[in-house]
């Protein structure tokens, strides 16, 4: 079962002696590098993006099969709630191989553009539990202008998530990457507001099933090397607030809508998948029932950046004092952003905590929900979001629940 002999790590996550932000912020800066260099021109992540592309076609055109979609619109409709939804303009693509090369077209230049992140352990657990707690709807309040804590990022993760896609397929998730579009979307014709958000494979993860180090071995020997991150699954998010406002009946309806949808798409998967080989994560990998992980560790992360409960720092070590490198020593490099658990704000107390004398021993992931926030100048009560956040004291250990966390 790949590399199970590491065991299970405990679920709370605080504390970690292997990960360094000096390593992880130097390590992430060469893999950017050197995945930028490995991926122009390459025929094999091509070829892969290509298939990837055909596949997610082919399944999106049998399920508009059996919509209401009107059949003069079906074929748009698919094009659109792929490629237009990551960016991609009209005219659509005429093969698979050619929408795959505008796909790393828009990886180079996210690559070029990126501000690159490491995240803890510790804050790297906080989203995941919080991404646990999200519902479909919840994405769709999405405000690029709010939310995000910069227009280019590519976030590296300290371990890869190992994530089971539709049909059984398994993969392993080592970086996300983020930029700004505008989709291009049919019935309603419109274009919105919006984030592309690309998931990257890594290479040398704890997948290996034999066709993939078959594919890494050919690649090499033909001399053209995969990177290091293999950019896999890209989505186009949704960026306007279009839900912020929306009742919780209609948040609701458009989180079963997914749902549905997704479903249809998982039963038409399977006819084609093989059954999977065994990988191994050592927080247990994630069941991907819906195809949104991704959409919701991203929101998640972003909304932990953007209330505080996440702070942007330096690679160096919390508590070391900044001195003068030594003869021979890479400094870190001052391009790299390091995510880390921030003390607990006031903001996250509530009036009944302070009130009373209630004791906490851990802190944990408190989901989103709805509240009538007053606001003075307009004298009225309007609905907003709140959270996902993190609750309890800031010197307490991290409980992770089940749902974030679920072992085979």
């Amino acid at each position: 079962m790949g590399k199970a002999s590491r065991g299970k790590k405990q679920r709370s996550r605080d504390i970690s002696t292997a990960w360094s932000a000096t390593k992880a912020a130097r390590a992430a800066h060469q893999t950017r590098a050197d995945t930028r260099r490995l991926l122009q021109d390459n025929m094999w992540v091509a070829t892969m993006m290509a298939s990837n592309v055909s596949n997610r076609m082919a399944e999106l055109r049998t399920a508009l099969h059996h919509s209401d979609v009107p059949n003069q619109h079906r074929d748009n409709m698919a094009f659109a709630m792929m490629l237009g939804k990551q960016g991609m303009r009209r005219p659509w693509p005429s093969s698979p191989i050619e929408a795959a090369r505008w796909q790393i077209r828009q990886v180079l230049l996210l690559l070029d553009g990126a501000e690159v992140l490491v995240i803890s352990p510790a804050a790297h657990a906080a989203v995941m539990a919080a991404a646990a707690t999200l519902e479909p709807a919840d994405v769709g309040t999405l405000d690029k202008d709010r939310d995000l804590p910069m227009p280019t990022g590519l976030l590296v993760l300290p371990e890869a998530v190992v994530v089971e896609n539709r049909g059984g397929s398994l993969s392993d998730i080592r970086a996300f990457g983020w930029q700004f579009i505008t989709q291009d979307q049919v019935l309603p014709d419109a274009q919105y507001r919006g984030v592309q958000l690309t998931c990257f494979m890594d290479r040398d993860g704890p997948v290996q099933p034999d066709a993939w180090r078959l594919a890494v071995a050919q690649a090499r020997a033909a001399g053209s090397p995969l990177p290091p991150l293999v950019p896999d699954g890209i989505y186009g998010l949704r960026a306007d607030g279009a839900l912020a406002s929306g009742s919780s009946e209609q948040h609701a309806e458009v989180s079963e809508e997914h749902r549905r949808l997704n479903t249809v798409l998982n039963q038409v998967a399977q006819h084609r998948t093989q059954p999977p080989e065994e990988g191994q994560w050592d927080g247990g990998r994630i069941k991907d029932t819906y195809d949104d992980f991704a959409a919701r560790y991203a929101f998640a992360f972003w909304r932990l950046a953007a209330q505080g409960v996440t702070v942007l720092g330096t690679p160096r070590e919390p508590g070391e004092a900044r001195s003068r490198p030594q003869p021979g020593a890479h400094p870190a490099d001052p391009d790299v952003r390091v995510i880390r658990l921030a003390n607990q704000v006031p903001a996250q107390r509530s009036a009944e905590d302070s009130e009373t004398s209630r004791v906490y021993h851990h802190r944990w992931t408190v989901r989103m929900h709805k509240v009538r926030q007053w606001y003075p100048s307009a004298q009225e009560h309007r609905l907003i979001w709140r959270g996902p956040y993190i609750k309890g004291p800031s010197d307490a250990p991290f409980m992770v629940g089940e749902k974030a966390y679920s072992a085979d």
